[in-house]
């Protein structure tokens, strides 16, 4: 116990975004209408806890489709998929609900737009990330990754009257600026999308962490090691200073992290589920801690429309890990 610890500051907004109560909510309603086994391929979120959970409801996660057998149902996870993957899948015969999250598919969508319109593109983006896997395979060639502002220069497009820039939706706000900047300089035409193409939330969670670091000691990221969003909070918290770790769950926290800590910061990537949340605050509690704030900040309201095929009425709202 630290007797030390006097309050802990809740972020917000922190945890579930629109596109991953979608995507949750579409494997359950597959699974409730269809019956169990339900096929998934990849992760459907990056979050240990809700894989889990939606393994025991009856979805089976796989990579290669040709693990699916035939005419099964099958759903894409929220960070999207290939024009290859989408194809094998169709030629297998499977029925596909996409779980892509939208403003994964906007991104999509554009590129597909100015490909025809003849453009080449630099992608910002993590390399063997599913999402950036995805993005770059809506184009045979003619998208190339950059990871930083030294691969900037190491672009080498066929031309550049027609460059456009596209960025993975959960990136560091400051990081992707940094190289959007570094590429219009090199490309001062390159075309930038209307609006960014990091997502709200990633933007809302990041934009909290700025706010909250600065008021605590010790700030503690509930998400998955292959949440990148979740990453990029624990990283922001650091860089501005703060002493920061992540957590899968709060058997994972380590008393030695709050020694000398008076007051905590607690947050959650857009994959994690409040019920982790609550579990940390719990323990950080049996540390020591006295009182728990909320901070004040933007309520999230967007909510996106379900696939057609599991919108029936008759089929009943499922119960949303949480």
């Amino acid at each position: 116990m630290n007797p030390g610890i006097s309050e802990v500051i809740l972020a917000e907004p922190r945890g579930f975004c629109a596109g991953v109560d979608r995507a949750i909510e579409i494997v359950e309603r597959a699974i409730a209408k269809f019956g169990a086994p339900i096929y998934v391929r990849h992760e459907i979120v990056h979050n240990t806890y809700v894989v889990n959970e939606l393994k025991a409801k009856g979805a089976i996660f796989i990579e290669e489709l040709s693990d699916v057998p035939p005419g099964a149902t099958l759903v894409f996870s929220a960070h999207g998929v290939s024009k290859a993957v989408e194809q094998e899948a169709r030629d297998r015969g499977f029925s596909i609900f996409d779980a892509t999250c939208p403003l994964v598919t906007k991104v999509h969508v554009e590129v597909a737009k100015l490909a025809k319109e003849g453009y080449e593109f630099i992608m910002i983006g993590h390399k063997g990330h599913p999402e950036v896997e995805g993005t770059m395979g809506q184009l045979s060639s003619g998208i190339h990754l950059v990871e930083d502002v030294e691969d900037v220069a190491k672009v080498a497009p066929a031309q550049t009257d027609k460059l456009a820039v596209v960025t993975q939706t959960t990136l560091s706000v400051d990081d992707a600026a940094d190289i959007a900047a570094a590429v219009r300089m090199r490309f001062p035409k390159v075309r930038e999308p209307k609006q960014q193409d990091i997502c709200y939330a990633t933007q809302n969670r990041q934009d909290a962490v700025k706010i909250m670091s600065p008021q605590v000691d010790l700030v503690i990221v509930v998400g998955s090691p292959t949440s990148s969003n979740s990453n990029r909070l624990r990283e922001l918290a650091q860089r501005l200073g703060t002493e920061s770790y992540m957590v899968d769950s709060a058997a994972e926290l380590q008393p030695a992290w709050f020694e000398g800590k008076t007051r905590i910061g607690i947050t959650a990537g857009a994959s994690a589920p409040e019920v982790l949340v609550r579990d940390v605050i719990d323990q950080v509690r049996a540390f020591g801690a006295v009182s728990v704030r909320k901070m004040d900040g933007i309520e999230e309201t967007i909510k996106f429309p379900l696939p057609k095929g599991l919108k029936l009425d008759d089929i009943p709202p499922p119960g949303h890990i949480s």
